[in-house]
């Protein structure tokens, strides 16, 4: 058996194309700010792809672009000065931002209703209530469109998520729940981790670890979501699952790259639209 490949580039850009012809029909632009500190290669690549993402679908993209040693009063005031412009719908606080700086306090900085990477302490709750007005991380929302173009009712199904993030794992633990799966949450300190994968219809790792998940800790038929992305010695990049090993042991299952990465900025536009729908910038 070999596992069907889930193609997060074309779903990405499905959903590209519908947000572009929901973009085309407004009276103006949704706006998504985004706020890069410091000189951090990687950052300066994502923001640059979320600008050009942004460009494609018609929102309008502002940017801010601060130096490594700017102060948290700098980084607030461009907060509070997104916060206050009704063009604005969504803003984004690249990370990691500089060792100084107290990026916790910064991302609860931004205003609930424009906090487009979900991080809220006010968008964390909604998710947690099943209140769907709220705004959904990017990733975790990215990763659930993906196992819904293998299987639509996962009602019943025991998925397992691999990570406790803020970021992914929790809140991709919430959506699961919310689509009536039995979720068990895991994390580098679990006992017994390769049996508990084992009973997983749906395994969704995201750890950090290259290849850590193995082709024989996966049921037969599962889906796999590998968000991990790990750079190898070689250079070549690598997810958490074993990829070729899991290949003969999954139904299906995302690989890296071409799996959730592109996902997450589609969703990040996505979530950017449903702000503006809900009235952010007035």
């Amino acid at each position: 058996m070999s596992a069907q490949i889930i193609d997060g580039k074309t779903v990405a850009q499905d959903l590209r194309a519908e947000l572009t012809t929901q973009v085309q029909a407004l009276d103006s632009p949704p706006g998504l700010a985004v706020i890069l500190v410091g000189d951090d290669p990687a950052s300066h690549v994502y923001v640059g792809n979320k600008i050009k993402a942004c460009e494609q679908v018609g929102i309008q993209s502002f940017e801010s672009r601060l130096g490594a040693d700017a102060s948290q009063e700098e980084v607030l005031a461009e907060i509070q000065s997104y916060n206050n412009n009704p063009a604005v719908h969504g803003i984004l606080m690249q990370l990691p931002v500089p060792a100084h700086l107290d990026s916790d306090f910064l991302v609860q900085s931004i205003a609930p209703e424009k906090d487009v990477d979900g991080l809220s302490f006010i968008n964390q709750g909604k998710l947690i209530a099943g209140d769907t007005g709220g705004l959904v991380p990017c990733t975790p929302q990215g990763s659930l469109r993906l196992i819904k173009t293998i299987k639509e009712d996962l009602s019943g199904l025991h998925a397992v998520v691999i990570g406790r993030s803020l970021l992914f794992g929790k809140p991709m633990a919430q959506l699961l729940l919310q689509e009536n799966c039995t979720v068990t949450q895991a994390h580098s300190r679990t006992t017994n981790l390769e049996e508990i994968c084992k009973s997983a219809d749906i395994l969704v790792a995201a750890v950090g670890r290259p290849k850590m998940v193995k082709g024989d800790w996966i049921k037969d038929g599962a889906i796999v979501i590998d968000v991990g992305i790990n750079r190898l010695d070689s250079g070549k990049l690598c997810g958490d699952v074993d990829y070729d090993s899991a290949l003969e042991k999954a139904g299906a299952i995302t690989p890296v790259p071409g799996g959730v990465g592109p996902m997450t900025i589609a969703c990040l536009l996505a979530n950017t639209l449903k702000a503006y729908n809900s009235g952010a910038g007035s």
